[in-house]
């Protein structure tokens, strides 16, 4: 899920990491393991505070993590952002030679990690985005858009979107920091063990009767958002339910802020 307030993250996080690159990533070992039932939000269309605390929140690369909680910073990592300029040379293009573009989401489109070489540019740019949000206080990092091969079979492949997901979770970890598989529920214990993801985020894994791809690899260790314009049943049953992940929320899709008469929030 991404919302207008994400549109210049590449920008943004990249001045962001030219005025601190010289600080060491932040890591607090009491606060990188999530197994247990915290107070969670999902915070990309605004980041605020949240009445009564939070335990664990995601946030857009743009913003800043919340002091005191497990901070995860959410970078579209294979697909353009809007107002972000990018080679031509890196972007995915169907049999005819036009851009692909996320019918979702019009304005952006699919990077290609065909090739090593291709995976090598893409990296130098989305790479230092993930070393700067642990140089800014980040915990963990949720890479979005991991099934691009999955919604575009015809000119994107398994393989390289995996290989360019290893090079991302390098960097993560060598920056300190964990990082989450993004949806992409079949295969998940596969391309966790392939990829190295260290929990999970889900979105709508109720809905989509998913969410027991992700426990069964994850146990504990998996965040589900479930949004009011898609619910199978009231959210008290789904919250009843004995697949849910421990950790579920439910949310507007628009994830504003409680200043907005659409916010929406409930925890189960």
């Amino acid at each position: 899920m991404r919302t207008a307030a994400a549109g210049a993250w590449l920008l943004a996080a990249a001045v962001a990491i030219g005025g601190c690159s010289s600080e060491q990533p932040h890591t607090d070992p009491t606060r990188t393991d999530p197994t247990r039932t915290e107070r969670f939000d999902y915070q990309l269309g605004a980041a605020y505070d949240a009445p009564g605390g939070l335990d664990t929140v995601v946030r857009d690369a743009t913003a800043e993590p919340l002091p005191g909680a497990l901070s995860i910073c959410y970078v579209n990592g294979l697909q353009t952002q809007p107002g972000v300029e990018w080679n031509p040379d890196l972007l995915l293009r169907d049999a005819g030679g036009e851009l692909v573009v996320d019918p979702d989401w019009p304005d952006e489109h699919i990077l290609d990690p065909g090739t090593p070489e291709k995976r090598t540019a893409i990296d130098a740019v989305i790479g230092p985005i993930i070393e700067g949000c642990a140089v800014r206080g980040f915990d963990a990092v949720e890479i979005d858009n991991l099934d691009s091969w999955t919604r575009f079979p015809e000119s994107i492949d398994e393989d390289s979107v995996l290989a360019l997901a290893r090079v991302y979770a390098d960097r993560a970890h060598a920056s300190g920091i964990e990082i989450a598989q993004k949806n992409t529920p079949d295969g998940a214990g596969r391309i966790r063990d392939d990829v190295g993801f260290d929990f999970a985020v889900a979105e709508e894994c109720l809905a989509y009767d998913e969410c027991g791809s992700y426990t069964s690899v994850y146990g504990a260790r998996v965040y589900d958002i479930e949004y009011t314009d898609n619910l199978s049943e009231p959210f008290d049953r789904l919250c009843a339910r004995q697949d849910r992940p421990a950790v579920t929320i439910l949310r507007d899709r628009g994830l504003v802020s409680p200043s907005d008469p659409s916010y929406e929030y409930e925890q189960c």
